[in-house]
Parts: C-alpha cells; structure tokens; sequence
C-alpha cells in the first residue's frame, strides 16, 4: 500500500515538490555559507518524493546550540512560507476522504519545513 501512495504521490505532483527542492538546495550550495540550507533541502526534497512509510524524528543534536541557531535563521529567510504552503496543501487535500493519506503527508512535510536542522528522515515503524 506504501508504494502504491508513493506511486499516485509523485503523479500527482510529489516529483514536482521534489524538483523545486531539489533545484534550490543547489542554488543554495553555490556559497559555502548556504551549504548547510542545501543539505537540508536535499533532505526535503528526497522525502518529498516518497513521503509514505517515512517519519520525521529528532536526532540528538535536535536541541544542540547551533541546530537551534540554524533552525532560528531557517525560519527567519523562509521556513515559514514553506511550512504554510505544506499546511495548505494538507488541508485542501484533506477536504475528501480520497485526499486525506496525502494532506497527512503534507502536515508531516510542514513539520520538517519549518524546521529542519535535528530531524532525520526514517521508516515508519507502523
């Protein structure tokens, strides 16, 4: 079932989330300053073309000085526009019962959007 969900997910527009990601995450890596951004849209942007039967979870550096720091600039340049647009996306999508697998997986992509540093990408253990 997993793979069916990631199958309609990049039909219906998860490889285009993926791309757009994708294509900042090297604009960013132009500077070595923005490297740490791209690395974390490269994280985005691989789950955000096969979203099902992954989570976000904290790893130990989450509440680590320069995760908080980083995390605090993130959402400053842009983290809040992006963890909108997941939120809005999620809630349209979760209008109809058919859309409501795929609105989850838009609040679980607003979570990581907002803030990104701390948090790896697993499998589910569901």
């Amino acid at each position: 079932m997993k793979f069916l969900g990631n199958i309609l997910w990049i039909l219906l527009g998860g490889l285009i989330i993926s791309l757009y990601y994708f294509v900042v995450g090297l604009l960013f890596c132009i500077t070595i300053i923005g490297i740490p951004f791209g690395y974390q849209l490269f994280k985005m942007a691989g789950f955000a073309l096969w979203p099902f039967g992954r989570e976000v979870v904290s790893n130990a550096n989450d509440n680590g000085c320069l995760a908080i720091f980083m995390n605090v600039i993130w959402i400053l340049v842009g983290g809040i526009e992006i963890a909108m647009i997941h939120i809005t996306a999620g809630v349209v999508f979760c209008i109809t019962i058919i859309g409501i697998p795929f609105g989850l997986q838009h609040f679980k992509m607003a979570f990581m959007a907002l803030i990104p540093f701390g948090k790896e990408i697993v499998p589910s253990t569901k």
